[in-house]
């Protein structure tokens, strides 16, 4: 009779020892997530994102990173975000295997199965290891929720809409419209 794999109690080790099969696993306080691949207009929000970072990058340092890589909080808390950037000046977090610690930013954008993921348990924990900017995209809600950390915790988000820009203090000079961020909720995917 087969048994069920484990799905708590897992380390970092558990978790590459997984096969590569287009799903993601993630481990939160040990407990293993498991998400299947998004869908296209999520993933054309995480391409927009993360080229705008790549150009950023190119001029003014850091290094920005697109899932599938993981971030190394703990040897029980793995995640792999959508859209991620490092500054020039943490470099030195940026390992051959994963993100070792905090990204400056963190931005995850919506799915229908993991929107709860994002909005509380993954939020609470960008907070808890001090994620500074940690922007959750609403596919739903076209919009995008900014977490801006102060004093150890994220106050309510500013909420940014189609007539509003990104901006953040962490990269000066990166603006990002959010109505080119979104393009049309009703492209398919």
């Amino acid at each position: 009779m087969a048994t069920e794999p484990k799905t708590t109690g897992l380390t970092y080790e558990d978790l590459v020892a997984f096969p590569e099969d287009n799903f993601r696993r993630e481990l939160i306080d040990g407990e293993l997530i498991v998400t299947a691949a998004p869908a296209t207009r999520h993933q054309r929000v995480v391409l927009e994102l993360g080229s705008r970072l790549l150009a950023y990058s190119k001029v003014h340092g850091g290094e920005a990173f697109v899932a599938p890589l993981d971030v190394f909080f703990s040897d029980t808390n793995v995640v792999e975000p959508d859209v991620l950037f490092v500054t020039k000046d943490r470099m030195a977090i940026v390992e051959d295997r994963f993100v070792r610690s905090a990204p400056d930013i963190v931005i995850e954008v919506s799915s229908p199965s993991t929107r709860r993921l994002e909005l509380r348990r993954k939020r609470d924990l960008y907070e808890r290891f001090g994620v500074a900017e940690y922007l959750y995209v609403d596919l739903d809600a076209d919009r995008v929720e900014v977490y801006r950390l102060t004093d150890g915790r994220y106050p309510v988000p500013s909420i940014l809409e189609s007539g509003n820009t990104l901006t953040t203090s962490l990269l000066p000079g990166f603006a990002v419209a959010i109505a080119e961020l979104l393009g049309s909720s009703d492209e398919s995917g």
